[in-house]
This record gives structure tokens, sequence and C-alpha cells, in this order.
């Protein structure tokens, strides 16, 4: 109980010093205490949730990549469901959204400006669908699968933050987002852009194991007075309602203890997708276990859970 009160203490002198406003202003973060709730990952599988739990979150998730900017002005499906995220700002307007921008074998032309035009395309998209957007650039940087060289990789993030801020990026939020994963050898600060460049951390959460890692992140992201985003998270390889209330118990303590700005849960059938099929990461659709959706809608009922509301925008600092 003491160590809880001196995480808490310690992370209210933490956002004292940098001063709240300030950090709201620039990165939509909630107060101290709240989590905004997001729910991806595709258009399907939000809206089955919404249907499903009578819920609608404070935010939604969609991909796309740097190469092609899919997804963003009209549907794309590459056998991960389908991304359509003006669909979604369409759909849920009290919503924000949080965007995953993949990278993979693209950092040197990202640095020569080879895909500035499809940076400014994903300006103008945030500036039309006016809402406050969180941009997960080049997420899980930290997996070994993305091949990310941490130089290219500074320098790829630290591009496309300063174009988008050419264009006038006050309605995003730059999130740098770790896989939990690291299997690299290399400290997680050999990729980090910078401060000036990064709004929140990030963590992936898809098995307990992985919770030890992620303790580690989020208390780097204090050291650098930043936010904490679960970016990604579900029960991967979970098909028992026990084994799934124990993965639930798990990352609700975690929120609690580490003081979590964001949650972002997939809400999806994965061995029903193409691209998923041969993972048997399981199906983790909260509205198919009564169990668990009763589980789940006890927990996310609490005020400190921000769902979709008229209000919701001003509340994570927007228009300020």
């Amino acid at each position: 109980m003491t160590s809880k009160i001196l995480l808490r203490v310690g992370l209210a002198a933490l956002f004292a010093g940098m001063g709240i406003a300030g950090a709201q202003a620039a990165s939509f973060a909630p107060k101290l205490g709240e989590t905004l709730l997001i729910v991806g990952q595709d258009r399907n599988s939000i809206a089955d949730y919404v249907n499903g739990t009578g819920n609608v979150p404070g935010g939604t998730m969609v991909y796309t990549s740097v190469q092609k900017m899919d997804g963003l002005g009209g549907a794309a499906d590459y056998g991960g469901g389908v991304q359509d995220a003006s669909a979604l700002a369409k759909a849920y307007p009290d919503s924000v959204i949080q965007v995953g921008l993949y990278m993979v074998g693209a950092l040197n032309g990202v640095i020569a400006g080879q895909y500035d035009e499809n940076v400014r395309f994903l300006a103008s998209w945030i500036k039309r669908i006016d809402r406050p957007v969180f941009l997960r650039i080049g997420y899980e940087f930290d997996n070994a699968s993305n091949r990310y060289d941490p130089e290219e990789y500074k320098a790829a993030f630290r591009h496309i933050v300063d174009v988008l801020r050419e264009q006038g990026g006050e309605k995003v939020a730059f999130v740098w987002h770790s896989g939990s994963r690291n299997d690299s050898g290399r400290a997680w600060e050999e990729w980090y852009p910078g401060d000036d460049y990064v709004d929140w951390f990030g963590v992936s959460i898809f098995g307990t194991q992985q919770v030890p890692e992620a303790m580690q992140f989020a208390k780097l992201g204090r050291q650098h007075h930043k936010p904490l985003m679960i970016a990604e998270s579900a029960p991967h390889g979970v098909y028992t309602v026990r084994g799934m209330t124990d993965w639930f118990t798990r990352i609700f303590w975690f929120i609690k203890a580490n003081e979590v700005g964001a949650f972002s849960y997939i809400n999806t059938d994965w061995d029903a997708l193409p691209m998923f099929r041969n993972e048997k990461f399981g199906d983790q659709r909260i509205e198919r276990f009564p169990e668990i959706q009763e589980l789940w809608l006890k927990e996310i009922g609490k005020s400190k859970y921000l769902k979709a509301s008229p209000d919701l925008f001003e509340r994570l600092g927007w228009g300020r």
C-alpha cells in the first residue's frame, strides 16, 4: 500500500513539475488518475463491440502505412480487417482516433523525403476530421521483425514529426511505442527520438509475461515526464474464460499501478482474419463471452475511464 501511495505522489509531483495544463495542450493527456478508453482495431470489430456492449469508447484505432496512407480516405483490407478511418470519424464523432503508422522497409525513403506528400496528406486528413489524433510512428520500434535500425528510426520519426508540424501539427500527439519484448540487446533509448518529438510512451501487452518489461518501460516514461499509453493489447493465445479473466485482472492492475493515461484494447476474432489465421491468437471479442463482458463493463464503468462524450475533447485539452 505504501509503495502505491508513493508512486501516485511521485507521479503527481512529476506532472506538476512539468505543468499538467501544458502537457495536456501538447499531448491530449487526461488528468492524472483518468484513463482514455480506446478500442480497435478494424471497422467491423469496433462496430461489433459498440453494438454488443452498448458502450462507445473514447477512441478508436486504425492502421495505415507511410508508403500508401491506405485506409484514411477510404476502406482498405489486406487481411487484417477493414481499415476505414474516415468512416470511424463519421460513426463516432465524440471519439478520438489512434493511428498506427507502419514504416517497415521505408525508413531511408522517409528520411530522404520520398513520402513527404503522403505525410502532408495525413496532415490534411487530421485537420479534416477535427479531433485529437494519437499517432504511433513506426509502432513497436523494438520488435526484431521490424528491423528498425535505431539511428534511421530516430531520423525517420523526427522527419515525420517535422513535416506534420510544418502543416500545423497541433491536432496530433506523437507516440513512441515499444513492443514490450525487446530481444535486440539494445537499450530502448538508442531508438528514442527525443523529448521534443515524443508526447507519449506506448507499450504492447499481449501476454502477462510482457508485464515486467512494460513496467520498466513505464518507469522510463516517468523519467522523461511522459504519459503512458497501452497502445495495443489483447490476451493472445488464450482460449479459456479463466485464462482471459486472469489476463484482464492483470491488465487492470497494470493500469492502476502505472497511472496509464490511455488503454487501447483490440477487440477482435484474430483466428477469423486471413492475416492472423495461422497465428493461434484466439477470439478476444469481449461481447462474445458473458463472463468477460461482465468483468469488463464493471471495470470500465468506473468514472476514471473516459469514453465518448460531447465534452471529451475539451477534457483532453482540445482547443487550448
